[in-house]
C-alpha cells in the first residue's frame, strides 16, 4: 500500500501526516516553520515527502463555509500547484473544512497544555485531513 502524506498548509507552519505502510493507520510527523521564501519552504516539503517515501500528497484546502475559496484557501492553492510542479507522485487537494478547529477541540480535550497544543495542532490537522481522505476514498 502506498505511503500518503497529507499537509496542513497555513500562512507560518505545515503540518504533516502520514500512513503506515499498509495505509490503515495515520501517524502525525511534524510541522514545518514556513520562512519567507515559498521556494525553500517548498525544497523542505520535498525532501520530507522524499525521506517519507510519499507515493501520493494529499494537500488541505481550507474552503469557507459557503464552499467557496477564501483568501487562505487562494494561498494554499498557490502552494499546491508550486509543490505539484516539482514533485512526481500525484498531488490532491481535499476539504479540510473545520479541521484545526476540530483538532484544537480534540487536543484540549486531551487536555494538552497550550503551549504544547501550538506545537502539535498544525500536525494533528494533518492527521484529521488524511483520515477523512482515506475514509472518503476507500
Amino acid at each position: 500500500m502506498p505511503r500518503i502524506v497529507a499537509l496542513d498548509v497555513g500562512d507560518a507552519t505545515v503540518g504533516v501526516a502520514v500512513t503506515d505502510e499498509l495505509g490503515i493507520a495515520v501517524h502525525p510527523v511534524r510541522t514545518i516553520r514556513r520562512t519567507a521564501s515559498i521556494k525553500a519552504d517548498l525544497r523542505v516539503v520535498e525532501e520530507l515527502l522524499k525521506e517519507l517515501e510519499a507515493e501520493k500528497v494529499v494537500v488541505g484546502l481550507p474552503l469557507l463555509a459557503s464552499g467557496d475559496e477564501g483568501t487562505q484557501a487562494r494561498k494554499v492553492r498557490d502552494f499546491f500547484d508550486r509543490l505539484t510542479r516539482r514533485l512526481r507522485i500525484p498531488t490532491v487537494l481535499w476539504d479540510e473544512s473545520l479541521s484545526t478547529s476540530e483538532a484544537e477541540r480534540i487536543l484540549l480535550e486531551a487536555d494538552v497544555s497550550r503551549v504544547k497544543r501550538r506545537e502539535v495542532i498544525d500536525q494533528m490537522a494533518a492527521v484529521l485531513i488524511l483520515e477523512s481522505f482515506l475514509r472518503e476514498t476507500s
